[in-house]
Formats: structure tokens, sequence, C-alpha cells
């Protein structure tokens, strides 16, 4: 009997694990170059946004781009207080590794993400 109990809250707790998961929100990720990334920004519905420190933003960024930096511990609420939950977000950094991790954090979070391949050296290189 003891272990037909044992069994039962195994099996109550997976549920519950199973339904927790299967509330939570999930948005998607997507890796894109310079090119279709740039078609992607055009529209005015997507927020661009720049993950890396303020003094990197300064000194040169894609313009319309809104900076929350990653590695600020208050990002992810950052990000919850200036973007429309469910938002679609094109998200850069400088090479590309940053946004990722910011892109993960997002993405638990709902929103759908799309990350700058080769980051924002790649933008500039593109550029010329």
């Amino acid at each position: 009997m003891r272990k037909v109990f044992n069994l039962f809250a195994v099996l109550c707790c997976v549920a519950v694990a199973v339904a927790v998961a299967c509330d939570a929100p999930q948005g998607k990720l997507e890796n894109m170059g310079t090119a279709p990334f740039a078609e992607l920004i055009k529209d005015t519905a997507v927020v661009l946004l720049d993950v890396r420190t303020p003094e990197e933003f300064a000194a040169g960024h894609i313009e319309g781009a809104l900076n929350i930096d990653v590695k600020d511990s208050l990002f992810i609420s950052n990000v919850q207080a200036q973007i429309a939950p469910g938002s679609k977000v094109a998200v850069y950094c400088r090479s590309g590794r940053r946004s990722l991790t910011a892109a993960g954090q997002m993405v638990e979070k709902g929103y759908d993400v799309v990350n700058l391949e080769g980051g924002f050296l790649a933008w500039e290189e593109a550029q010329k």
C-alpha cells in the first residue's frame, strides 16, 4: 500500500510540473544575418533592442534602438517594463554572444526574439 501511495505522489508531482511548464509563456528565437535583419527592423511593430552597455551604445548603435544592458541585474525586469509582453524583438550586442543570452531570457518570458548574427560588428561591416 505504501508503494502505491509513493507512486501516486510521484505521479501527482509530475502532473503538476507538466502543468506549470505548459502554462509558462514561451516565445521563440531566430538567428538572422544582417540583410534580413535590416528588412525586419523596417517594421515599426518590431522593437529594436541593443543589449550592450550604455557606453557602447553611446559610441554607436543602430538607429532607433532601445538600450537595455543585459549585464544589469534588473535586465529582464527592465525589458518587461519597457517592452510589451509578446512583442517581437530584434536584439543585438557587439558580437552576438550577449544578445543570445538576452534572447534566451526574453523567450522564457514569452517574447519572440530575432538575434542579429555577428552583432553590431557584422552590422557595421555590412554598411561599408
